[in-house]
């Protein structure tokens, strides 16, 4: 792939790792989806840039990194190949570039349709520790991210889409996420809306006239898009509850979430890049992070 082009496609970061093998698996598919191209990057880190390192390094240094990163991108490369089914076709790209992993792919963001990266955190949300390259990616990409833990399962192709929604901009470009992601997989969309994180915040206030309210605002904001996807059969979800606790309970049979990045939104003023955070680190499925271009 040349470093100038302008439009990159589906990126993945590629590491050799079960989980970036995992990334790869999930991407082509977004890729033959949107009839982009599929580009398979691993960065070299030099050692160099480090202040410990006071020392020179070998000559053939280098020339041994290149070696093996080259044998990750033929591994990739294989494993993309053989995800794509035998009637379809995929333009698979590759690039070996030094610098970190995240200063790299955050600035292929920058140009890309979407980035994609494994995920190496823990399932339970109270000691769940975010790989550090997902995390930035997270935090500072240009273009969304999805963060795949495990290999794409063939049983959940028919199953639908998930989108939480708390009313902020960045939500908003969740939902359009979501219904393309459905439209484009011929699924069903489930759209989550919890209503608060807590009950004590609400003592005294009748439930059923609340999620009443909570369901009419969350069917005006998904209006406009059902008009624009008629294909797609949406599925509206009101809780009062936490969100985390509704998305990763909801996710159990979705083949996909999408949550917003950041920002406070919705009734209560929901956080949601602690949400968002939570559930890349703990779902099973893959996650989109919706991200938008500065």
């Amino acid at each position: 792939m040349s470093s100038s082009s302008a439009h990159p496609g589906i990126v993945v970061g590629v590491d050799g790792s079960p989980q970036s093998d995992a990334a790869v698996e999930w991407a082509v598919r977004a890729a033959a989806l949107r009839g982009v191209a599929l580009v398979l990057v691993h960065a070299l880190t030099d050692p160099s840039a480090t202040a410990w390192l006071d020392v020179p390094l070998p000559e053939d240094y280098w020339e041994s990194r290149r070696k093996t990163a080259e044998v990750l991108l033929d591994d990739a490369t294989r494993i993309a190949r053989g995800a794509l089914p035998v009637t379809q076709s995929l333009t698979v790209d590759r690039a070996l570039v030094t610098g970190s992993p995240r200063a790299v792919l955050v600035d292929m963001s920058e140009h890309a349709d979407m980035v994609v990266v494994g995920c190496r955190g823990l399932r339970a949300i109270q000691r769940a520790v975010l790989g550090s390259v997902s995390a930035g990616l997270v935090h500072h990409a240009r273009c969304p991210v999805a963060v795949v833990r495990e290999a794409p399962s063939e049983d959940l192709r028919e199953a639908p889409i998930l989108v939480g929604i708390d009313g902020s901009p960045v939500s908003e470009r969740a939902v359009a996420i979501a219904f393309d992601e459905a439209s484009r997989r011929g699924v069903d969309l489930v759209a989550l809306h919890t209503w608060l994180e807590s009950t004590d915040d609400f003592i005294g206030v009748g439930w059923p006239d609340v999620r009443e309210q909570a369901d009419e605002i969350l069917a005006e904001r998904l209006a406009g898009w059902q008009q624009r996807y008629p294909d797609v059969s949406v599925h509206r979800v009101v809780a009062m509850d936490n969100p985390i606790r509704q998305l990763l309970e909801l996710s159990g049979s979705a083949q996909l979430m999408v949550v917003g990045s950041h920002g406070r939104g919705g009734l209560v003023g929901l956080l949601l890049g602690s949400v968002s955070s939570a559930v890349v680190q703990s779902a099973r499925i893959p996650v989109i992070v919706a991200r938008s271009r500065p």
